[in-house]
């Protein structure tokens, strides 16, 4: 029998529909529902490996573990992975086909619709609830044609809708009454419902514009979400939060270790840090644009990025290369993650034009190594284990670089795919293909107290998501009427 489905579309980019998503996933989850979630497009540079292989945006990956179900290509049929603010990748049922100007793309989108409607429909077959992810909003009347992210994808699919709004960005009542006002009658008539979402304070004194928007759009409200504590314990998805990111205090009577990581313009799997974002001995400090790196920096992480020579560019403009080398020189830690490996060789080279036109460039000259940019796409899953520090490593890799050189010879990782990464001779300076390292807890503590005995907390991350994820489907089925949901969806 075919799945009920129930979309989650929003007033706009931003308002929390991946967070909504993944709780309501959880709920379904724990009432004993085989449930699925699905986004026909998404837009980030954040992606997980499945184990199967191909790509996925990782909101998706966290909505499968709160569904506690495998990732697999079909939850996220097309991914668009910004390579400049013009041209993106675009990821076809996990696989890179092209690269596309948003001109190009919107004219080229009608023809993902097929690959779309054939994930959703092997999701339908297999589960009993699937429950769908929009993208940006579909207010965006210039976008209407040839969608396939909000309604033209609802309308394809005859899916019913739930409009999620935000409350804190001001304006709610007028951006959900402003929605019905410009959407075609077809595709109004499948919104079932409103939600508001991160209302702060008392819910009652919402009561009175909860009643106008029902009043003016004929939609009924599902419920008025508080901001939600439990949610900032859960990856990040498309962004990092632009302040000190420590989330508890510090242990009495231990030094808290300073970690800085430079915002890439393009930077990639930002969620690599989360982990350190919630040990309480760690201060995890995002450098923005047009500031230095800190001098007192423990260590420095290069993060991966979607554009690794556009990257390196931006890098060198903001001077970070020189607070990098001196920081290295003085024999302080240095990370370089996936592209930020890369970064931190001596050489890199993309004579196809893999990221744009072909050129090459100078790393930064910490490893002995150069990189040459391929035109195929290394996706896989992995686990083994750090040469260093011995502990056992659990992670992905994604990159189109294959990266050779007399540092490579002092191997970081080893896994089930050969040995990965490179060390400098003094030791201090290592780089790596792997994403998620910091999500093992043996290999994080080790690390934090090969930088300083005694940092390491007792922080079991995995475990502090899957508590997370529980929260937030209590606290969903406190603020939302889910039986009125399922019923929307008509799940019987």
């Amino acid at each position: 029998m075919k799945a009920a489905s129930l979309m989650i579309q929003g007033t706009g980019s931003d308002v929390g529909k991946s967070v909504i998503v993944a709780g309501l996933c959880r709920a379904a989850k724990r009432r004993g529902i085989r449930v699925a979630p699905f986004k026909p497009q998404n837009m980030s540079n954040n992606a997980a490996a499945c184990p199967t292989g191909g790509e996925i945006g990782r909101a998706q990956a966290l909505q499968a573990q709160a569904a506690e179900i495998d990732m697999s290509v079909d939850l996220n049929p097309v991914l668009l992975k910004p390579q400049s603010d013009q041209v993106s990748q675009v990821v076809v049922h996990g696989k890179a086909i092209s690269n596309l100007d948003a001109r190009n793309y919107i004219n080229h989108r009608l023809s993902l619709l097929t690959p779309v409607m054939e994930s959703f429909r092997k999701l339908t077959e297999t589960f009993e609830l699937v429950l769908v992810e929009g993208a940006g909003s579909p207010a965006e009347t210039n976008l209407r044609e040839n969608d396939i992210a909000n309604m033209g994808f609802a309308r394809a699919a005859n899916v019913p809708v739930c409009l999620l709004a935000d409350i804190e960005r001001g304006g709610v009542i007028a951006s959900l009454v402003g929605t019905k006002a410009v959407l075609e009658n077809a595709d109004s008539s499948l919104v079932k419902s409103f939600i508001i979402n991160k209302f702060r304070g008392d819910v009652s004194l919402f009561d009175n514009g909860r009643r106008d928007i029902e009043v003016r759009t004929a939609w009924p409200c599902r419920g008025v979400v508080p901001w939600l504590k439990s949610a900032r314990k859960l990856p990040q998805e498309d962004a990092v939060v632009r302040t000190q990111l420590s989330e508890s205090e510090p242990e009495s009577g231990v030094r808290v270790l300073k970690i800085s990581v430079p915002m890439l313009s393009r930077i990639a799997n930002s969620d690599d840090f989360d982990p350190l974002r919630l040990e309480r001995n760690a201060e995890l400090i995002f450098v923005l644009p047009g500031n230095s790196i800190p001098q007192d920096s423990d260590v420095i992480i290069i993060p991966g990025t979607k554009s690794t020579l556009a990257d390196l560019r931006f890098l060198k403009m903001q001077g970070w290369n020189h607070d990098i080398i001196a920081h290295a020189r003085a024999g302080r830690a240095v990370v370089g993650l996936c592209g930020g490996y890369q970064i931190l060789g001596r050489k890199i080279r993309d004579l196809h034009g893999v990221e744009g036109p072909p050129e090459e460039a100078d790393g930064l000259g910490l490893l002995e190594v150069e990189t040459d940019m391929l035109t195929s796409k290394t996706v896989r899953s992995l686990n083994g284990e750090c040469l260093v520090n011995r502990q056992p490593v659990i992670g992905y890799e994604i990159h189109m670089g294959d990266t050779t050189g007399k540092d490579t010879h002092r191997r970081y990782i080893r896994t089930t795919n050969g040995e990965d990464g490179a060390i400098n001779v003094e030791g201090n300076v290592v780089g790596c293909y792997v994403h998620g390292l910091f999500w093992s807890d043996a290999f994080r503590a080790a690390w934090l107290n090969q930088l300083q005995q005694g940092t390491a907390s007792d922080l079991h991350y995995r475990d502090t998501v899957e508590i997370a994820l529980d929260n937030l489907a209590e606290d969903l089925e406190n603020a939302l009427d889910i039986d009125a949901l399922l019923k929307d969806a008509n799940f019987s």
